[in-house]
């Protein structure tokens, strides 16, 4: 489906933005734990990015084009960091291929080259996925 390396001639892609955004995410998980629906963790996250001054938009419209016509439906990851990196927030026992394949298809659309799958129901940790188109 897609290349779950993290490298990218022997390179991290995007480290310093990526490594910046864990921090929150960790900090996050450090405060609340798990337990908790994802809502409560898509809002604690957007608090603990604004302050890390981690530039981010929640939710952003994603519109898919069906023969040039763009359709009304439209997808909306939890977050775009830096304008660079879609991050999916789940609150679940495991991560599945279908949340993977969830991730990979808003790379597609917005032609963006890495997400990071988070889940904060995992315990003792949460757990980060880093996808690479």
């Amino acid at each position: 489906m897609s290349n779950y390396l993290n490298i990218e001639n022997n390179k991290i892609l995007f480290k310093e933005e990526s490594y910046a955004i864990q921090g929150a995410i960790f900090e996050v998980y450090k405060e609340i734990g798990s337990g908790f629906l994802e809502p409560i963790y898509q809002e604690c996250l957007m608090r603990e990015l604004a302050l890390r001054k981690i530039p981010f938009l929640a939710q952003p419209e994603m519109r898919l084009s069906y023969k040039g016509v763009p359709l009304e439906q439209v997808y909306r990851p939890d977050f775009v960091c830096h304008d660079l990196i879609i991050l999916e927030l789940k609150a679940t026992k495991v991560l599945t291929d279908d949340f993977r394949a969830q991730l990979f298809n808003y790379l597609k659309i917005s032609k963006l080259r890495l997400g990071l799958l988070i889940n904060f129901g995992h315990t003792p940790r949460v757990e980060i996925e880093r996808i690479v188109l």
